[in-house]
């Protein structure tokens, strides 16, 4: 469902408090989505797990869990959030702050949802790609498959026995795709 009344990131932020389940903010518009259902919370959490062990174990950078707004635009503001983000420890801001991420991540993971459009799913990997997200893995629980879409517009399809790595984004990143719906 999204507003009618256009606002900025900043405004979001303060009325985040008093707005009920997960929203991200498109051109100025609050979209508002359910809260997550028990496969996607589990497999998310999976996921932003595999990454933060390898990612801090290597010192690569950080990795932010579900709900962390980062700008895909400004005038008017986009605010997005992925089921986990990765940023390498060479982009990272000098300092942590309360607002949302100005840097895009390199990599994020989105888990699919019974609720989730195809057309909208598309539509924010494509805003992402552009913005220079190099690597986005689209989880499907109901296949069990995950859509590998990276900067250089290949997509790659992975299931069953197959592995899913970090490329250049996340050096030596590996993790079978079966271990995800275990």
């Amino acid at each position: 469902m999204q507003s009618q009344e256009r606002i900025t990131g900043e405004q979001l932020l303060e009325m985040s408090s008093k707005l009920i389940g997960h929203v991200e903010l498109v051109k100025g518009g609050i979209i508002q989505m359910g809260p997550a259902g028990d496969i996607h919370g589990e497999l998310a959490m999976i996921l932003g797990s595999l990454l933060q062990i390898y990612v801090k174990q290597n010192d690569l950078g950080k990795v932010y869990a579900a709900e962390t707004g980062f700008y895909t635009a400004r005038n008017p503001d986009t605010v997005r959030a992925a089921d986990a983000a990765f940023i390498a420890k060479h982009r990272l801001p000098e300092s942590p702050s309360d607002g949302y991420l100005e840097i895009v991540p390199d990599l994020i993971a989105e888990v699919v949802s019974p609720y989730d459009r195809p057309r909208e799913i598309l539509e924010k990997v494509n805003e992402c790609l552009e913005v220079g997200v190099k690597c986005i893995w689209v989880v499907y629980p109901k296949s069990r498959q995950v859509y590998v879409y990276k900067s250089d517009s290949s997509v790659e399809v992975l299931s069953g026995e197959d592995t899913l790595i970090g490329d250049d984004v996340i050096p030596g990143f590996q993790c079978p795709v079966t271990e995800l719906f275990e």
